[in-house]
C-alpha cells in the first residue's frame, strides 16, 4: 500500500516538474548569521493606519511531552507565560484592553483558557478574555485578532498568546459508552439500567477513543501527509536529516550565546524545580540520524523522529499596542507589526504548503520583494515540509499552475532562515509557536541589524499564515 502511494507521488506531474531537478539548492548555513549593517529602506507606515507595535514576547521553556511538565494543567503553563510577561514588562495589571489566547487540544475544564490563565496570573478581572483556535497558527490568530480590535477602536492594547499541553490530552469514552452513561442518568430502576447496558454496551464499547494529530476531512495523520509531500517534491532522507541537524545546531548555538531571550526562567508549579532550557535540542550526527526507522510510512518513508518536530508542552505570550500608547506608557517597542495574510489550500495534497502560498501574497500586500527581507522565521513542522515549501517558492511552474502567478517569488536564502533554530529543535506546542516566531523575528532584526522580517507557518486544514515585521528604530 505504502509502496504504491509513494510510486503515485513519483509519477505525479508535481514530482516531475519540481522533484526531478534534485535537491533544494543545498542547506548552506549551519551557524547563526553574522550581524549585517542596517539597510536604508522605506518604512511600511501608511497614512490613516495605526502603527501597531510589539513590546515584548515571552515563553516558558518548551519541553518534550511527558517530561517535567507532565503533572501540570494547560492553564498552569498559560498562567506562567502571562505572569512572565507582566514581570518582564512591569505594566500595571489593568493596562491592557483585551487578552486573546490560543489553544488547539482543549482541556474541557478550562474551555476559555484565556480567562482562567489571565485571572490566575493576576490580570484585572475587568479585562475581557477570549480563546481562539486555528491549529498551529492559533497564536498568530490571537495576535491578528487583537490587531483587528485595535483597528476597529475596541482598545489600544492587548496580550496575545497560546498554550499546548500534550502530556495529558483528553481521551474520550467510545460513543456507545457515552450514550449509555448519559441515558443512565434518566434510568430510575435497576432493571432500566440493566436494559440500557444490554442495549449500548459490548466489549468494543469499553475501548477508549485515542486522539491523533490527523485531518478530520482526510483521516490522514500529519506525519503521513508530510512524508507524501517530501516524496512529491523529491526531498531525500539525507536532505531532511541535514536540515534537521542544522536546526538543532543553530538552536544549540543560539542557546549558548544567550540569543533566546524570550525564554523565561520558570519554576514548575508545586515543585522546587527551576527550568531555563528547552529540552528537545539534540545535536546528533548524520550517522546516528540515518539509523532511525521511518515513523509513518514503512518501510519506504523518509520522515523519522530525527527530522520531525516532537510533541511539546509550552506556552507563550506577547504584549502589543499602538505606538502612541507605548509612548504614553514609556515602553520601548521591539517592532512594528505590519501586513499579514491567511491562506488555505487543498488539505490532502497541499496540507503543509501554507508558507509557499502565504509568502508571495504578503510580499505583494506590503509592496516588498523577497530581497527586501532580512530575517525569515518559518515554522518547521517537518524538515521535508520546510524543504518542500522552499522548492515550491523557487518554482515558476508551481507559481503559474497552482498559484496563478506569472512567476516564482523565490526561496528565502538559507543564511537568513531560522538561524537561531526552529520548531524541529526548540519544539512545537501547537498554539504557542506563532508568538515564538514573531518574537524571535523581532529579536533577530535587532541583533542582526535588519529592517524587515517575514514570519510564515503552515497549519492543519491546509491553512497558512504570513506576516511582515518591521524593526522599531533604535
Amino acid at each position: 500500500m505504502t509502496t504504491q502511494l509513494l510510486q503515485r507521488c513519483r509519477t505525479s506531474s508535481l514530482y516531475q516538474r519540481l522533484g526531478s531537478s534534485g535537491g533544494l539548492l543545498g542547506v548552506r548555513a549551519l551557524s547563526t548569521s553574522a550581524t549585517r549593517d542596517a539597510k536604508s529602506k522605506k518604512t511600511l507606515a501608511k497614512d490613516g493606519r495605526k502603527n501597531i507595535v510589539l513590546i515584548e514576547g515571552v515563553r516558558t521553556p518548551f519541553l518534550m511531552s511527558g517530561t517535567d511538565y507532565k503533572d501540570l494543567w494547560p492553564h498552569d503553563l498559560a498562567r506562567g507565560s502571562l505572569q512572565g510577561l507582566l514581570d518582564k514588562t512591569n505594566i500595571p495589571r489593568d493596562a491592557v484592553d483585551n487578552i486573546i489566547y490560543g489553544t488547539v487540544i482543549q482541556e474541557v475544564k478550562t474551555s476559555n483558557i484565556a480567562r482562567e490563565a489571565a485571572l490566575g496570573a493576576g490580570f484585572s478581572d475587568r479585562i475581557p478574555c477570549h480563546t481562539v483556535t486555528m491549529a498551529c497558527i492559533s497564536s498568530n490568530v490571537a495576535i491578528t485578532a487583537g490587531i483587528g480590535m485595535i483597528n476597529s477602536d475596541q482598545g489600544d492594547s492587548f496580550v496575545a498568546g497560546g498554550v499546548e499541553f500534550m502530556s495529558d490530552v483528553p481521551i474520550r469514552h467510545s460513543r456507545p459508552m457515552r450514550k449509555f452513561m448519559l441515558a443512565q442518568n434518566k434510568a430510575k430502576t435497576t432493571g432500566a439500567k440493566l436494559s440500557l447496558a444490554a442495549k449500548h454496551l459490548s466489549m468494543k464499547a469499553f475501548a477508549p477513543e485515542l486522539p491523533a494529530v490527523a485531518e478530520f476531512s482526510t483521516s490522514e495523520t500529519m506525519g503521513h501527509s508530510g512524508d507524501r509531500l517530501a516524496a512529491a517534491f523529491n526531498i531525500s532522507r539525507k536532505e531532511q536529516d541535514d536540515f534537521s541537524l542544522r536546526s538543532h545546531t543553530n538552536a544549540d548555538k543560539a542557546t549558548k550565546e544567550g540569543f533566546l531571550e524570550d525564554r523565561l526562567t520558570y519554576q514548575v508549579p508545586g515543585t522546587t524545580k527551576v527550568l531555563d532550557r528547552d529540552n528537545g535540542i539534540r545535536v546528533s550526527t548524520p550517522d546516528q540520524m540515518a539509523k532511525l526507522r521511518p515513523a509513518f510510512i514503512r518501510p519506504h518513508g523518509t520522515v523519522t523522529a530525527a527530522n520531525a518536530s516532537f510533541l511539546t508542552d509550552g506556552a507563550s505570550a506577547c504584549l502589543v499596542m499602538t505606538e502612541d500608547k507605548a509612548k504614553a506608557m514609556g515602553l520601548k517597542p521591539k517592532a512594528y507589526l505590519r501586513d499579514f495574510v491567511f491562506v488555505a489550500q487543498d488539505p490532502k495534497d497541499q496540507l503543509l504548503l501554507g508558507p509557499a502560498y502565504g509568502t508571495p501574497k504578503v510580499l505583494d500586500k506590503a509592496g516588498l520583494a523577497l530581497s527586501d527581507i532580512d530575517v525569515f522565521e518559518y515554522h518547521e513542522a517537518f524538515a521535508g515540509q520546510i524543504l518542500a515549501n522552499m522548492k515550491a517558492l523557487d518554482s515558476d511552474w508551481f507559481a503559474q499552475n497552482y498559484m496563478g502567478r506569472k512567476g516564482k517569488a523565490g526561496a528565502p536564502p538559507m543564511e537568513k532562515l531560522n538561524t537561531w533554530g526552529g520548531s524541529l529543535a526548540i519544539g512545537h506546542p501547537f498554539a504557542a509557536t506563532g508568538v515564538r516566531l514573531v518574537t524571535t523575528a523581532a529579536n533577530r532584526l535587532h541583533k542582526e541589524g535588519g529592517q524587515y522580517a517575514l514570519v510564515a507557518a503552515c497549519a492543519a486544514g491546509g491553512h497558512g499564515h504570513a506576516m511582515i515585521i518591521e524593526k522599531y528604530p533604535s
